[in-house]
């Protein structure tokens, strides 16, 4: 009889389920894909479903279902937080101590009640992991390596906010930890939000925006706002942070530091927020330089795993690799609480009897992070013709070959193949991709596309074996996780540039592949191999065929507020909405110009979220 164990983060942002079956991880997904809210904190209903009918089972076929963190020792932190903060706070104490009272605090019955609603079956015993056990479960036992050390850095789970662990085998033993409120991930939030970002999804427009400025505060962050040990241990000096107090990161502390109020949402970008930005990512590399240097010191090992918010902190990832700290480095593709559910699933396999098979096959376990819901293509036809979608059907070569001349010919292509990524980026499964040749496709795709900020980078795949030579890069990136430069053959002279300052900088031809080529000349690469996306390996070497060049643009398939898209519908809903040319879902091409008039009640792009 098979182990079955199911993965449940969920509560706090970005929920998500995930099924371990004999130790094999076959279902994940995030809830807001199927709610359509992005970062749904909600119970992750839709996505248990989805995750137990993908491999044919119900709830009476689950042995545990394991939840991501111990919500009774969370709790007795808040408490303790409320209370040190006193008398200050209090509107947040009253606001948020009713639910903790009610069901936040007994987390494995709330979980019960709420997969009883489902009415999937008997609900086997549910129960918690730690929140940092979860992560870092998720980042050592779907690794390719044997042994590592095992670095877990992010916000809060219940008291920790970086863990340091050594992953033998099967058994992962916690060696250190740092505690709250003293947390590099609440840092890097607090000057989100200082810079008008939203925390918990703005960190990554704050990574973006560093380059376009220089680092001027990171001094006076390091005198001011954290006192760094040379191990890469700190403490933060809480009396410039707010968050301990209320429910806002600043205040008036970082006001008087930097000596101008918090920028509003959507206001103008000026140069103290390029040069925040730059500062607070210096200082962060720093702090995880020297943490990664303790883990392995602490462990002798020479492999090093990373799970954790700040462990979507591409820049810093790739300046690790790129000064040869380790040897090989593997990052959770869910770094975040999403990736939560697959370690506490992970944790208790492991603890119940479950092996690591991959390991012996030279590979991870995630399967290019291909694990959410796929459509077969009769499914797709028929939500097509059900809108009066005008569309050709062709065999798989065919498609490749069509949709990379209409990419060579500067069209902007939606591309819909195969199971939907679990994780933050889009791999080629739901991806939106242009030609990164095209000096105007960066700006294109941000404005006309995905109607967002115009600073904002795109990241590029490219054929795994062709990497080395457009990018500076150590290893492979199967998973958009780690930032190098682009190759200095690939760099266009471009004379005038040390005058330019700020977003000016935008409109510099940097390299042979303009746009994915950041201000700094630097890449958030994804590499592509044919064993882990078949299909999207296809299209890149048909793109190469057609140009010479290996390389495409790709970003995630939504739009600004939006999650990636998950179904036909919500795949040809944003073909409709934006200046996508074309679309490729399974099968089938659509041609934008061939489609018949879109009618939506409302103005669609008066919803969208600008935050």
């Amino acid at each position: 009889m098979s182990e079955v164990i199911l993965g449940v983060s969920a509560f706090y942002h970005d929920s998500a389920a995930a099924l371990v079956q004999d130790g094999r991880l076959v279902a994940a997904a995030q809830q807001e894909r199927f709610s359509r809210i992005r970062h749904d904190p909600a119970f992750p209903a839709d996505a248990v479903r989805y995750c137990l009918l993908e491999a044919g089972l119900s709830l009476v076929d689950v042995s545990r279902v394991a939840f991501y963190e111990d919500s009774s020792v969370k709790f007795r932190r808040v408490l303790a937080n409320y209370l040190g903060a006193a008398p200050t706070g209090f509107v947040s104490f009253r606001d948020t101590l009713p639910q903790w009272l009610s069901w936040k605090a007994r987390m494995e019955r709330t979980v019960r009640n709420e997969l009883m609603g489902l009415e999937l079956g008997a609900v086997p015993p549910v129960v918690s992991r730690r929140h940092h056990e979860s992560h870092a479960a998720s980042a050592f036992y779907p690794s390719p390596f044997s042994t590592a050390a095992v670095l877990c850095v992010d916000g809060v789970g219940e008291w920790a906010t970086t863990t340091i662990w050594h992953g033998q085998g099967t058994t992962l033993r916690q060696l250190c930890e740092l505690r709250y409120p003293h947390s590099l991930g609440l840092l890097y939030s607090a000057f989100t939000y200082f810079c008008g970002f939203k925390v918990d999804s703005g960190e990554y427009k704050l990574m973006g925006l560093a380059p376009y400025g220089k680092p001027k505060y990171a001094r006076l962050i390091r005198e001011q706002l954290i006192d760094l040990k040379p191990d890469g241990s700190f403490r933060l000096n809480m009396k410039h942070f707010e968050f301990l107090r209320g429910q806002v990161m600043t205040g008036r502390g970082f006001e008087r530091l930097f000596g101008r109020p918090r920028r509003e949402p959507e206001g103008p970008l000026t140069e103290l927020e390029f040069d925040l930005a730059a500062s607070v990512q210096q200082v962060t590399e720093e702090v995880m330089r020297r943490l990664v240097g303790t883990a392995l010191r602490l462990t002798g090992e020479r492999r090093l795993c990373l799970a954790g918010g700040v462990a979507l902190n591409c820049v810093a990832n790739g300046k690790v690799i790129g000064e040869r700290m380790v040897d090989e480095m593997w990052i959770q593709p869910a770094a975040g609480d999403a990736g939560g559910a697959v370690g506490a699933a992970l944790a208790v396999a492991v603890e119940r009897g479950a092996g690591r098979t991959h390991v012996a096959q030279g590979r991870d376990a995630m399967t290019g992070s291909l694990l959410g819901p796929g459509f077969r293509d009769a499914e797709i036809e028929s939500y097509l013709d059900s809108v009066g979608a005008v569309y050709r059907r062709l065999r798989q070569d065919d498609l490749v070959e069509q949709v990379a001349a209409g990419l060579a010919e500067g069209k902007i292509v939606g591309w819909f193949q195969g199971r939907m990524e679990f994780g933050p980026r889009a791999l080629g499964a739901r991806s939106i991709l242009g030609d990164p040749r095209n000096p105007a496709m960066q700006s294109t795709m941000n404005l006309k596309i995905k109607f967002r900020e115009s600073f904002r980078p795109f990241a590029p795949s490219v054929l795994a074996e062709r990497a080395r030579e457009y990018f500076d890069l150590r290893g492979d990136s199967p998973y958009m996780l780690v930032v190098a430069d682009v190759a200095a053959d690939q760099w266009r002279q471009v004379d005038g540039q040390d005058r330019l300052t700020g977003l000016d900088l935008l409109r510099v031809c940097r390299s042979s592949i303009p746009a994915v080529t950041h201000v700094d000349y630097s890449a958030r690469v994804q590499t592509v191999a044919a064993q882990s996306n078949p299909a999207y390996h296809r299209l890149l070497s048909a793109f190469e065929r057609a140009t010479g060049c290996p390389v495409l643009v790709n970003t995630s398939f939504n739009v600004r507020g939006e999650p990636i898209v998950l179904s036909p519908q919500d795949a040809y809903t944003c073909f409709m909405r934006t200046d996508i040319d074309l679309l490729a879902i399974g099968g089938f091409l659509l041609d934008k110009a061939n489609q018949p008039e879109w009618r939506e009640a409302g103005s669609w792009r008066d919803t969208i979220p600008m935050d």
